[in-house]
């Protein structure tokens, strides 16, 4: 089976988020299930540096300005790339997304549609040694793919693979101008309900929805969340009717990255037989963030964006409180200037106890995850959520608002799940300040208890967190697609 997935990013080449992990991760594990992924990805100059074997295998003339290339390539872990090699498109300062001052590219519309019309040549036939039988579209970026596949069947173009369009978030959507619609090569009649028309605007991510074969999202809670009105942020009535085709299947991480027994980035190994060397990256993460090297006080780490989606403008507000209940915060993150600054200004309030590193290093993730009694996510909605899955394989376990994702992957340690030995952690709901100090209170008072807090400590660690699951899944999907077409 061949499949041509495509996404704006993939770890480790570049990443802003989750999905470069999921677009990193996944492909390795879908080899042994006789699936070969090939990832469609923009060359962007960080990722030509890193690749510089890469080469031409097909051009694309004119492609929305410019004339382009795609590039195969063997990227890290055993990635099977295709690059879209578009100077003018990708070859500038910035990350995929923004200029260096943090501002949104203007052609960001051109720069993605370019990718999915990529995505759409390669599907009916441009390389000449290899043909997809599924184009995989990830997140807005993509959006367009299954759109100009069908759109392409449509107008006597041939058979054409079969697509899947996978939300990561849907809050990001991509929508843009409609007078771009000659621009984006998208027939008038296309601009409708009944197509890519969104609010008044052409809507990318609707368009992958409408357009694409088969839907997924990546947690069955949020599968749900997402076809209501409270959830759908404007899809739901889509997603209602398309109900049938869509498909909740959970994110993993990748366990070769994750796994505190061979992580280069800590101090000490250790794993659920033996835990000493938690400790040590414990006071390393104390040692690196300046904060009081004391074994007694509960560690709360956060490694995330920092956002009202997040639910960590819920946090601030409590810090004395947990200061004085002889708790420690070790915070890595940006995001919104108000929070960025709050945060800092909590760190110099309180030396010794906060400490907090502005932007992503992913060493220091690392040792958070490891160096941390706990891992606060209190997200006021979460598709899947990457970061409690590393805290349950590190031993630190999550504190999760029950939302999406979150509330899939961590079970609630209530008494019954106590007593019967399936706790991993804890949830709060609402997503509320008032809500996330009684889960603060109540991870407090486990913590008390030495001996139960390392029972569900050792259970956490057992989880099955990684891709093994979700890929035989995405195999099944991917099967069940083709048998449906044939």
């Amino acid at each position: 089976m061949q499949v041509l997935s495509l996404a704006s990013e993939c770890f480790p080449l570049v990443k802003t988020g989750g999905l470069a992990d999921v677009m990193g991760a996944l492909p390795p594990a879908l080899a042994p299930l006789g699936c070969r992924l090939r990832t469609l990805l923009p060359a962007y100059p960080r990722v030509l540096g890193a690749l510089p074997a890469a080469a031409p295998v097909a051009a694309l003339p004119d492609l929305f300005g410019g004339d382009a290339h795609i590039l195969e390539a063997q990227g890290p872990d055993g990635l099977d790339l295709l690059l879209l090699d578009a100077p003018h498109l990708y070859a500038r300062p910035g990350g995929p997304y923004h200029d260096p001052s943090g501002t949104d590219w203007p052609d960001n519309w051109r720069r993605f549609a370019g990718l999915a019309w990529a995505a759409r040549e390669i599907g009916l036939g441009l390389l000449p040694d290899w043909r997809p039988d599924i184009v995989h579209a990830h997140d807005w970026q993509a959006g367009l793919a299954p759109a100009y596949l069908a759109l392409a069947a449509g107008n006597g173009g041939g058979p054409r693979p079969a697509t899947v369009m996978t939300v990561h978030n849907l809050a990001f959507q991509g929508q843009v101008d409609p007078g771009l619609m000659t621009a984006l090569r998208l027939p008038p009649e296309t601009f409708a309900i009944d197509g890519v028309e969104y609010y008044g605007g052409i809507g990318f991510l609707k368009a992958g929805l409408f357009y694409a074969d088969r839907l997924t999202t990546v947690s069955p809670t949020y599968a749900r969340e997402i076809t209501t009105d409270e959830g759908g942020m404007g899809m739901g009535g889509l997603l209602r009717l398309r109900g049938g085709d869509l498909e909740g299947i959970r994110n993993g991480i990748d366990e070769r990255v994750w796994d505190p027994a061979r992580d280069p980035h800590l101090p000490s190994a250790y794993g659920p037989g033996s835990l000493q060397g938690k400790a040590v990256c414990k006071t390393a993460l104390q040692h690196r963030l300046r904060l009081e090297e004391r074994p007694d006080a509960l560690l709360l780490g956060v490694v995330s964006r920092l956002s009202y989606q997040k639910g960590l403008d819920l946090l601030p507000g409590l810090l004395p409180w947990l200061v004085g209940e002889n708790c420690q915060l070790a915070l890595l993150g940006a995001g919104e200037p108000a929070l960025e600054a709050t945060f800092a200004a909590a760190a110099l309030a309180h030396p010794g106890r906060i400490g907090f590193v502005q932007g992503y290093d992913e060493p220091l993730a690392h040792l958070i995850q490891a160096g941390s009694d706990a891992i606060l996510v209190p997200s006021r909605f979460e598709p899947c959520g990457l970061t409690q899955l590393c805290a349950l394989r590190y031993g630190s376990l999550p504190l999760v608002a029950r939302v999406g994702g979150l509330a899939d992957t961590v079970i609630d340690a209530n008494d019954a799940a106590l007593d019967d030995g399936v706790a991993t952690g804890l949830h709060f709901h609402p997503v509320t300040a008032e809500a996330l100090a009684e889960g603060l209170d109540r991870l407090l008072r486990l913590w008390s208890r030495p001996e139960t807090w390392r029972t569900v400590q050792a259970r956490a660690m057992t989880r099955d967190v990684g891709w093994s699951r979700p890929a035989r899944q995405y195999r099944e999907l991917y099967e069940g697609l083709l048998r449906h077409r044939n």
